[in-house]
C-alpha cells in the first residue's frame, strides 16, 4: 500500500514539474502562450485544462481497456481520443457558458481550441503507451494538467509585471514572452533533479 501511494506521488511530482507538458515536452504551447496575459484567465484555463486531461484520462483509458483491446482495433485509439476529448470540451464549454459567463468570455476562442491541444491527446496517448491502469492514467492526467495550469499562471503573473517594465522595441509583445518561455522552461529543467 505504501510503495503504490509513493509510486502515485513520484508519478504526480514527475508529470507536473520534472516532465512539464508545457516546458519540456512542449505540447499545449498554443493556450500557454495565447491564454498567458492575466493570471485569472490563465487560472480559467488550467481549470478547464485539468478537468478535461483528468476526466479524458479516465475515459480513454476506460475505452481502451474495456473496448479496443478486446476487439483487437487498438489501431484505432488516435480518432476514438480525439472524438471522446472533442466531446469533453463540448461539455466544458456548455457549462462555462451557462454559469461561468466572464470567464467563458475571457477564455474566447481558446477554449475550443482545448479539443485540438495536443497537451490532452498526449497524455492519453502516453497513458496506454505507458500502460497505466485508469486510476493511474487519471493520477499522471490531473498532475500533467497541474503542471501546465502551474507554468501557464506563472507566465502570466509575469507578463503581468512586464507590462510596466521598459522593454526595446525589437522584443515588445510576442517575442519577450517567448523568450520569458524559454527561461522558465530552463528554470523547470532544475526539478529534474528531483
Amino acid at each position: 500500500m505504501f510503495d503504490q501511494v509513493r509510486e502515485l506521488l513520484l508519478l504526480m511530482l514527475s508529470s507536473a514539474l520534472v516532465s512539464n507538458v508545457v516546458l519540456s515536452q512542449f505540447l499545449g504551447l498554443c493556450p500557454f502562450l495565447g491564454v498567458s496575459k492575466k493570471v485569472e484567465t490563465a487560472a480559467g484555463m488550467g481549470t478547464a485544462v485539468i478537468f478535461v486531461i483528468t476526466l479524458a484520462s479516465g475515459v480513454t483509458g476506460a475505452i481502451f481497456q474495456f473496448i479496443l483491446v478486446p476487439l483487437n482495433i487498438e489501431y484505432l485509439q488516435t480518432i476514438v481520443f480525439i472524438l471522446v476529448i472533442a466531446a469533453l470540451v463540448q461539455f466544458v464549454e456548455m457549462f462555462l457558458k451557462k454559469y461561468m459567463k466572464t470567464l467563458y468570455e475571457a477564455l474566447g476562442v481558446y477554449l475550443p481550441l482545448i479539443t485540438t491541444n495536443c497537451a490532452v491527446l498526449g497524455v492519453a496517448l502516453t497513458n496506454v503507451q505507458k500502460e497505466y491502469g485508469i486510476f493511474t492514467g487519471m493520477v499522471n492526467g490531473f498532475a500533467t494538467a497541474l503542471g501546465f495550469t502551474i507554468a501557464i499562471i506563472i507566465l502570466a503573473g509575469i507578463r503581468e509585471k512586464m507590462e510596466y517594465n521598459d522593454v526595446p522595441e525589437s522584443f515588445k509583445g510576442m517575442p519577450i514572452v517567448l523568450i520569458t518561455a524559454g527561461l522558465m522552461a530552463i528554470a523547470f529543467c532544475g526539478f529534474s533533479g528531483l
